[in-house]
């Protein structure tokens, strides 16, 4: 039974799995870096300026809060409505970008194997079809 699950945990598709997941959990921070520092300032400028972030329903408690970070501090229940935007807006750009990313691959990709169909065949196997050939005209 050990020997069976030290195959299975050294086959390459496990350790290639194990890789992706190494590589995605990095790649989440980049990602973030980019939705949170390049692109939300820019969304921040298109709506005028606008924070999500501060906009909430609290539902408890008689004081009204000017932010959600004063509300959490008072320890009042709320409904952030604004980090729900925030997150929506982030995954719309993270989907967005991963969309123009596999389409970059697919135009590659086709590229590829465009080029690859473009190459004439070794010169042994069209000496071979050409004996090939002879041998069933001779054959008639």
């Amino acid at each position: 039974m050990l020997q069976e699950f030290k195959e299975f945990a050294v086959k390459g598709n496990v350790v290639d799995m194990a890789i992706g997941i190494i590589i995605g959990a990095s790649f989440t921070t980049i990602v973030k870096s980019l939705v949170d520092d390049i692109f939300m300032p820019i969304v921040g400028l298109v709506t005028g300026g606008i924070d999500f972030s501060n906009v909430f329903i609290q539902l408890s408690g008689d004081t009204s809060y000017p932010t959600l970070a004063a509300a959490r501090a008072a320890g009042v229940a709320t409904i952030n409505i604004g980090l729900f935007i925030n997150a929506c807006i982030a995954f719309l750009i993270v989907a967005w970008i991963m969309f123009m990313v596999v389409k970059a691959m697919n135009r590659l990709t086709r590229k590829a194997e465009a080029g690859a169909a473009d190459v004439p065949p070794p010169r042994q196997e069209v000496l071979l079809e050409e004996i090939r050939d002879l041998l069933r005209q001779n054959r008639s």
